[in-house]
C-alpha cells in the first residue's frame, strides 16, 4: 500500500494517507522526546525497533481477542492501519508507582499496586496531558460512559495478556499507556505500543529497560529496547 500525503506528524511517528479512505500508513521515526516533546532526540534505528516491537505486540494482542487497528507489516518501519476516529483520552495502566504517580503522592517508586490503576488523562501535550475522570470526559463530550467501560475493560484485559508476556521474560511491567479510537462505531486500540509508552524493569536487579532512560539519561537506550525486543521474541532483522 503506497503512501500518499502526509496527514499529521507526531512526537515521534508520521502519519499519510492512502488511496484507501479507510486505511492509513504510519511511519515510525527515529526521534526520541521527553516533556511533552520540549526535549527530542534521534537514535539510529529506534523507528524500526518501535515499529516491529508494537506489531509483535499488537498481534499477540489480537490472538487475545483485543481489536486493534493493525493491518499489516509494510516495511522496516512503516504499518498499514485502519482509519479510527481518535478519542482525545489517554488510559494508563499501573501495576507499581512510577513517575507522575510518585511525585503526586509521595509513594516510593516500585510500590506495588494491587488492584492495578486505571487512569484516565487527556490527551494535550500543550497543558502537559493533564489527569481526568469519567465526569469530566461525559461532561466535555471527550467520551461517553459507555466508551469509557469499553476502554477500562480492554485496558485491564491487555495488562493480564502483557504482564503475564514480559513476566515469562523475565521483566516487570510497572505501567502503560493505551490509545483507542472508533472503527465502524466500535472501540479499537490504536497508536501503538513500545518501550516508549511503558515501563519494564528486569525482574531481577529492576534495571529500567524503556523509554525513562532517556527521560533519567541512563543511557544505552537502543541496547535495552533491543533487549526486550530479543527476550520477548521480535525479529528485527
Amino acid at each position: 500500500m503506497q503512501k500518499l500525503a502526509e496527514l499529521y506528524r507526531g512526537k515521534a511517528k508520521t502519519v499519510y494517507s492512502t488511496k484507501n479512505s479507510n486505511l492509513l500508513v504510519l511511519e515510525f521515526r527515529n526521534d526520541t522526546s521527553a516533556m511533552d516533546g520540549q526535549r527530542i532526540k534521534q537514535f539510529t534505528h529506534k523507528g524500526i525497533i518501535n515499529n516491529k516491537f508494537s506489531y509483535f505486540i499488537m498481534k499477540k494482542l489480537e490472538i487475545e481477542k483485543i481489536p486493534t487497528q493493525i493491518e499489516k507489516l509494510l516495511s522496516d518501519n512503516e504499518v498499514l492501519v485502519k482509519k479510527l476516529d481518535m478519542i482525545s483520552v489517554e488510559c494508563v495502566i499501573r501495576n507499581r508507582a512510577a513517575g507522575s504517580l510518585v511525585k503526586r503522592l509521595g509513594l516510593k517508586e516500585g510500590l506495588e499496586i494491587k488492584p492495578a490503576l486505571f487512569d484516565l488523562f487527556l490527551k494535550n501535550d500543550a497543558m502537559h496531558d493533564p489527569m481526568i475522570n469519567e465526569s469530566y470526559c461525559i461532561a466535555f463530550g471527550w467520551a461517553s460512559k459507555k466508551h469509557i467501560e469499553n476502554m477500562q475493560k480492554l485496558s485491564y484485559q491487555v495488562n493480564n495478556i502483557l504482564s503475564r508476556l514480559f513476566d515469562n521474560a523475565g521483566f516487570i511491567l510497572i505501567d502503560f499507556k493505551l490509545e483507542f479510537g472508533l472503527f465502524k462505531g466500535n472501540i479499537v486500540l490504536g497508536d501503538e505500543f513500545s518501550l516508549d509508552n511503558c515501563r519494564l524493569w528486569d525482574k531481577n536487579n529492576l534495571t529500567k529497560m524503556d523509554k525513562d532512560r532517556f527521560r533519567q539519561n541512563l543511557g544505552n537506550i537502543i541496547e535495552s529496547y533491543k533487549e526486550v525486543a530479543r527476550r520477548i521474541g521480535v525479529k528485527l532483522d
